[in-house]
């Protein structure tokens, strides 16, 4: 059965770091981009960022320069490395992964859009408070 796992989340203060992890089962991770979502409480889902098969990121401006995704194809794992957490940064983190096998792929990846998605983690839950 095809899924991802997702786990890392937790209690931070503010200005502390956590990292959450995504792990694939089941299928090749190393195929796929992945594209990191979170939804506060009483808002919408958003994307917060990717990562493409090439390792190329691309983040939204409220998280860049302290967020950071990385992957780990060897262990069909990606990561979101979260540090300088804010309160605003509080709610439940989903990674989603997108299949991009063509070579003229390797470098896409996108979050602006959660349809397209092929797989997606349950969600870890990040809650930034003092």
């Amino acid at each position: 059965q095809r899924h991802l796992v997702d786990s890392g989340g937790g209690l931070v203060q503010p200005g502390g770091s956590l990292r959450l992890s995504c792990r694939s089962s089941g299928f090749n991770l190393a195929y796929h981009a992945v594209s990191w979502f979170r939804q506060a409480p009483g808002k919408e889902r958003e994307g917060i960022g990717c990562i493409s098969r090439s390792g190329r990121q691309s983040y939204v401006d409220s998280v860049n320069g302290r967020f950071t995704i990385s992957r780990a194809n060897a262990e069909n794992t990606a990561y979101l490395q979260m540090n300088n957490l804010k309160p605003e940064d509080t709610g439940v983190y989903y990674c989603a992964a997108r299949l991009r096998e063509g070579f003229n792929e390797l470098h896409l990846c996108d979050y602006k859009y959660d349809a397209g998605m092929d797989y997606w983690g349950k969600g870890s839950l990040v809650t930034v408070s003092a």
